[in-house]
């Protein structure tokens, strides 16, 4: 059998995404602050493209565009931004609402430059003012580097020895010299030897009853086991309360306070208002620099041959699609607001109880668009409404059924169940089977006591038995 090689034609057919429809794909779904950055990078990497001001180069502008050649007049035509603005208006009265009210956006100079304390900073700090020595101080940060996020110790002191080449005495004479930093307990390997250190701090560990309750019925409390506790220590009801009372004020989690990161601040990228019982959409386009090409490289272009012809050409293109797919970016945005806006008009005027159930497919069929588009777009996006600031996957939530056929949004339902918790009596708390039972009767909501549990957790609100108040 002989060996050949041939040569065939074969014609096949094939989805290929081209970077630029990548680019415009990727920049539906950045959050607004990830969107000014891609800008400002593209900014600096392309020549082509400047950030200009309206009313300073407006002129300027136009001049250096009727020198250009046709092609290019063109382009940079469909690529101004300078009136987009006005085309994302959900009425003509924008101008008005824009005056009369303001939204804050960052922080202040000072606050967005000043770096936050770390726990291990903190007590490095309080380590440099002691009189520890040379090896005292090796023992000290290791401690202190071996410190969970809440401040308890992770390992133990004969670990720490060795690591040391310490003895295990040494270790626990520094470590009981840190667990007296501030914050009082931290470095501490139970909760137990947390409090009785603040108890001893606090000169409160004269009382064998206080000593009592943290050294050898933490899980008691923790249990809500009182009456057996005053039966033991022959106290009233009334006076167990004081010594619980006094150990609320002792913190379990000495270090969690240093732990809470940096904080995440939201800039809306769309606000909502209501206007002669109108609801005005307007975009958020504060700091997103207002691109157009730069007149001296367009010009370079036109005179440019060879390889420097096809940079700048290549350059040209790459402006234009950035701006076109930042134009449709927005206008994408504004269409899906407006859409959510005509669904949950009962929201935008009466608050969170009267959201209405909405799946993504509706919202897609409503503005003639791809429901995976309609996902990108609300991914990290996020509005202003007179009811607060919501991120735009919260008005898209499953739907439950009410007695008279029609249905409910489950952020609704997740409403009313807070709210009904929040008014109980805290002695008797409702369990979620009542909850159910309340909101089948008052309210005709078929709901399951198991959907109440899923509702309630995800509300961050403890059982019936942890929220129930003896005193």
């Amino acid at each position: 059998m002989g060996l050949e090689l041939r040569q065939q034609l074969k014609l096949t057919q094939q989805l290929v995404m081209t970077p630029q429809l990548q680019q415009a794909i990727k920049l539906l779904q950045l959050s607004r602050l990830e969107l000014v950055d891609t800008v400002q990078q593209e900014l600096m990497e392309n020549p082509l493209l400047e950030e200009y001001e309206e009313k300073e180069v407006s002129e300027a502008r136009d001049k250096d565009q009727s020198s250009a050649s046709g092609e290019t007049e063109e382009l940079m035509k469909n690529a101004d931004w300078e009136n987009y603005l006005g085309e994302f208006s959900s009425s003509s009265k924008q101008s008005i609402v824009r005056e009369s009210e303001a939204y804050e956006d960052g922080l202040s100079y000072d606050a967005r430059l000043t770096k936050s304390t770390t726990l291990d900073g903190h007590l490095g700090w309080q380590m440099t003012l002691s009189d520890f020595t040379e090896k005292e101080c090796e023992i000290a940060e290791a401690i202190i580097g071996n410190l969970s996020e809440v401040g308890y110790l992770c390992i133990g002191v004969e670990e720490i020895s060795e690591i040391c080449s310490a003895s295990v005495d040494e270790v626990e004479s520094v470590l009981h010299r840190i667990q007296r930093f501030d914050p009082v307990g931290v470095a501490a390997r139970t909760p137990k030897e947390c409090l009785t250190v603040q108890l001893e701090v606090l000169k409160l560990d004269n009382d064998p009853i206080l000593v009592s309750l943290v050294r050898d019925h933490l899980e008691d409390l923790e249990r809500r086991r009182y009456k057996p506790l005053a039966r033991k220590f022959k106290l009233s009801m009334e006076d167990l309360k004081s010594y619980l009372d006094l150990l609320q004020t002792l913190d379990p989690l000495p270090g969690a306070s240093f732990s809470g990161g940096d904080p995440f601040y939201i800039s809306p990228d769309a606000y909502v208002y209501e206007y002669d019982g109108e609801f005005v959409i307007v975009l958020n386009d504060d700091g997103l620099p207002k691109l157009q090409m730069n007149s001296f490289y367009v010009e370079t272009t036109e005179a440019a041959k060879g390889a420097d012809k096809e940079y700048f050409q290549d350059k040209m293109r790459s402006a234009q699609w950035l701006m076109k797919s930042l134009y449709q970016r927005q206008r994408t945005l504004f269409k899906v607001l407006e859409s959510i806006v005509r669904f949950q008009d009962e929201f935008f005027r009466n608050g969170v109880t009267k959201l209405k159930p909405l799946i993504l497919k509706e919202v897609a069929e409503d503005i003639d668009m791809h429901e995976s588009t309609v996902s990108r777009i609300t991914t990290n996006k996020y509005v202003a409404t007179p009811h607060g600031v919501f991120e735009l996957k919260f008005f898209f939530n499953s739907a439950l059924e009410l007695d008279d056929g029609s249905q409910v949004g489950s952020e609704s339902v997740k409403a009313m169940i807070k709210k009904l918790i929040s008014e109980e009596d805290p002695k008797k708390p409702y369990s979620d089977e009542k909850i159910a039972e309340y909101l089948k009767e008052k309210l005709e909501i078929n709901i399951a006591r198991r959907t109440v549990a899923k509702y309630r957790t995800a509300l961050g609100i403890e059982s019936s038995s942890k929220r129930k108040k003896v005193f």
